[in-house]
């Protein structure tokens, strides 16, 4: 098996680890790092060798892209004070702390290098946390604060990363430096993405076709990216705002097309390349091994105990955290996102995961010094760091479904519920609202003003069914009348498909105009 072909299994493997993870109930991150270590020690299976320094800005620009999609500027600013203490604080305190305790157990371990480390498994990975903890049905205040940490925290680690492995390289260390470095590399990153995600708007709006739009949505992440690191910026902080920024301002009500399309493909680009991300983190195992040969139990030992101090060192750090934004929280008149109980406590410290930005991370590390010698203790490290993400992915990613059960923490279905009345409401509103504008410039008739004032109605009752409930008998009726001429309505517009998708077949037929003709069939049957 090539490289290539190594690619394709793993694309592959992306796709099948979903419907097998959703039976087996095993997050899909999970099954394909446990999928790629299998492959590692196959004897048909090649070593990786993907430069170290193309995972980085390879892998995260999309994946980063595509969980923000599926939030909003204005969340993270509501849960900034939780999210900056996970994010920022906790980062430095996990780094710090695995740092002395690295110095303390490898011997000969310089103290630069072993915070060189610490940066490096710092942080949670967002993938990792979104993947896993979105799956269980977990309140969306929890999800939000763990997607907000694991976005952000890579910019705080990857900048502390680079200033630990410049003080191994250069043999020199300045903290007013580092702390230059870490606020420079953010307003370049802040100035970049704002400046990509306004002119990216621009452009989309001259593009016009939604094909070529959602091409263009692919570029922005990676050349927001490159660009803020080409500037000494945070590529990860730039990615974050250019997304943020789009999806706050490049969104049009009425471009149904491009929203639609857009979801999908975004869906299967999220799915395929966290699928290779994992299955790399799996095929990491490779080298592990050739590193272990002969200190197994040595570097066993090194692994478990920095992985215990990362996972006690969350606990420690969440608890008082969580009780001081609960007290802040209590003298705030707006509503912040934060956990209401010791269980939602203890399920965010277990969705702690470790993942990518580590392994990148890692791989990354210089072979040499600027002396010429080579980096101390490099293949220790990148063992240490491999043995802290298996742990924390494969153990915690197992077992959180089992914990968040046993601990009975569950979103507040309730509520959903009654937000999406609430919309619902809203929507059948301004409907009725425009219909009324429209009736004062046109004069008309009667019956077909009453059709269009029911169609407005029927507008919420599609969105929430559970709308009609609060209405009379007769409206009763009416819900289950739609529902019927809805199940009719679909009956024909599948029939139409057929009858159009089977032209496709015919002598003569153009394939082109087939198509452009099911596409306008496939949009009627979503609304």
């Amino acid at each position: 098996m090539d490289q290539l072909a190594l690619l394709f299994v793993l694309l592959l493997g992306a796709l099948v680890s979903v419907p097998v993870g959703d039976r087996l109930k095993v997050p899909a991150p999970v099954l394909m790092t446990l999928f790629g270590g299998a492959l590692a020690v196959a004897d048909f299976v090649p070593n990786v060798n993907i430069p170290p320094e193309l995972i980085l800005p390879g892998l995260l620009p999309p994946l980063l892209y595509a969980a923000v999609r599926r939030t909003s500027w204005r969340q993270f600013a509501a849960n900034v004070r939780p999210i900056l203490l996970l994010a920022v604080a906790l980062v430095l305190v996990t780094m710090v702390c695995v740092a002395f305790v690295a110095n303390a157990i490898v011997p000969g371990l310089p103290i630069a290098a072993a915070f060189t480390l610490g940066a490096l498994i710092a942080p949670p990975d967002p993938v990792a946390a979104t993947s896993v903890a979105g799956q269980l049905g977990l309140p969306r205040r929890l999800v939000s604060i763990l997607e907000g940490e694991g976005l952000f925290n890579d910019v705080t680690a990857i900048v502390l990363y680079h200033v630990a492995v410049a003080a191994v390289v250069s043999g020199s260390f300045s903290a007013w430096q580092a702390g230059l470095d870490l606020v420079l590399s953010a307003v370049v990153a802040l100035a970049v993405g704002l400046g990509l995600g306004w002119g990216a708007n621009k452009v989309m709006d001259l593009l016009g076709d939604p094909t070529l739009q959602i091409g263009m949505t692919l570029l922005v992440p990676y050349a927001s990216y490159v660009l803020a690191e080409k500037l000494h910026g945070s590529g990860v902080l730039a990615v974050l705002t250019t997304a943020l920024f789009l999806a706050e301002y490049a969104t049009d009500a009425d471009d149904v097309m491009t929203r639609l399309a857009g979801h999908t493909f975004w869906d299967i680009i999220d799915t395929l390349v966290t699928g290779v991300a994992f299955g790399l983190i799996g095929l990491e195992l490779h080298n592990a091994i050739r590193t272990a040969q002969g200190r197994w139990g040595e570097l066993l030992g090194w692994a478990a105990t920095v992985a215990g101090v990362v996972i006690v060192v969350r606990l420690v750090w969440l608890l008082p955290a969580t009780w001081l934004t609960k007290r802040l929280h209590a003298r705030r008149d707006y509503d912040e996102e934060i956990p209401v109980s010791w269980r939602e406590t203890v399920v965010m410290w277990w969705s702690g995961m470790r993942g990518v930005a580590s392994v990148a991370l890692a791989l990354a590390i210089p072979l040499r010094t600027d002396a010429g010698s080579p980096f101390p203790d490099r293949d220790e490290i990148v063992f240490i760091a491999f043995g802290v993400i298996i742990v924390t992915l494969v153990l915690q990613g197992l077992t959180l479904p089992s914990l968040v059960r046993r601990l009975g923490v569950r979103a507040d279905s309730e509520r959903e519920k009654e937000f999406e009345k609430e919309l619902a409401v809203r929507a059948a509103k301004a409907a009725k609202r425009r219909l009324r504008e429209i009736e004062q410039v046109e004069d008309l008739p009667e019956e077909l003003s009453e059709q269009m004032l029911r169609r407005a109605f029927d507008i919420g009752i599609r969105i929430s069914p559970d709308m009609g409930e609060e209405r009379r008998e007769a409206q009763h009726q009416r819900v289950r009348r739609l529902r019927r001429v809805r199940n009719i309505q679909n009956e024909m517009l599948s029939a139409a498909r057929h009858e159009v998708l089977a032209a496709r077949s015919e002598p003569g037929a153009d394939p082109e105009i087939v198509d452009r003709v099911l596409r306008h069939l496939d949009v009627r049957s979503l609304r």
